[in-house]
């Protein structure tokens, strides 16, 4: 099981990646309870995760037609770290960690926002591109340099406090099942990401210092129907995603945007592609 460090001193170093392997021993079973709130009280928040009672509408079955263009969003360095707080595993933020954080000598302005990942996650599930069925795949990368799985899906909790309970049991545990039939919903997965992007894909980077600023409904509608299309986005506040297996880098406005209005561009141009309403 992957266990969050305490934050004194050095990091643990991992002498070995962990991910959830398929033929590993299921270890969703109980309920877990996980302390989300920051706070030393002993207030515990039941984060049992199904299928079935996380809000969230139905998503239609992915399409797999040979005609038909698929999506894949990456979300590159997230800011998904898990950190022990007094006695507790608590998902690392500024607004929630400032003091400890600052103790541990971590810069809580510009390393810790995981809610830059909780609304473009939210962002790319709710659009209509994914209700639609043509989501094939949802990819975070940590700043840890963890790979999570998420499965277009997967109906995540609304609220930020849930959502930290869950990537802390996410984390620790390696996947989330559901009830039921367990499905894995999210999981830790081997990096490299590579290795599950389409070969037939065109593989988009979003950086507001591109020299390429387009005009994102134009840019979508031109591409090849037979390639897949592959969006990487940064989820941190500040810096550009510099990854080599992006092929065309391009800035999507003049001025700078949060991940989530980037997102909701980014899922209006292929909606209109689509021609979905």
């Amino acid at each position: 099981m992957g266990r969050a460090y305490k934050m004194k001193g050095q990091k643990r170093k991992n002498k070995t990646e962990k991910y959830d392997r398929e033929q590993s021993v299921d270890l969703a079973g109980p309920s877990k309870k996980v302390k989300t709130d920051g706070s030393n009280s002993e207030k515990e928040e039941n984060l049992e995760i199904t299928a079935g009672d996380i809000p969230g509408i139905p998503i239609a079955p992915l399409d797999t037609g040979n005609n038909k263009q698929r999506v894949i969003f990456v979300l590159e360095n997230a800011s998904l770290e898990v950190g022990k707080v007094g006695k507790t595993h608590q998902l690392l933020s500024s607004d929630e960690h400032a003091t400890f954080l600052a103790k541990n000598k971590r810069n809580p302005a510009a390393d810790y926002r995981p809610d830059i990942a909780f609304q473009a996650i939210q962002t790319i599930l709710d659009s209509r591109v994914n209700k639609s069925g043509r989501l094939k795949a949802l990819y975070v990368k940590t700043q840890q340099g963890q790979l999570l799985e998420i499965k277009p899906h997967t109906r995540l909790p609304r609220t930020y406090k849930r959502f930290s309970g869950l990537m802390v049991q996410l984390l620790q545990d390696l996947r989330i099942t559901a009830t039921g039939n367990g499905e894995k919903l999210l999981r830790l997965i081997q990096n490299p990401v590579t290795q599950y992007l389409p070969t037939n894909s065109r593989k988009i980077g979003f950086s507001h210092s591109s020299e390429k600023l387009i005009d994102m409904h134009n840019y979508v509608g031109k591409i090849n129907e037979d390639l897949d299309l592959v969006f990487v986005l940064g989820a941190m506040s500040h810096g550009k995603i510099d990854v080599d297996y992006v092929e065309d880098y391009i800035s999507i406005s003049e001025y700078p945007l949060s991940a989530a209005y980037a997102i909701s561009m980014i899922t209006n141009a292929v909606e209109r592609k689509f021609k979905i309403v």
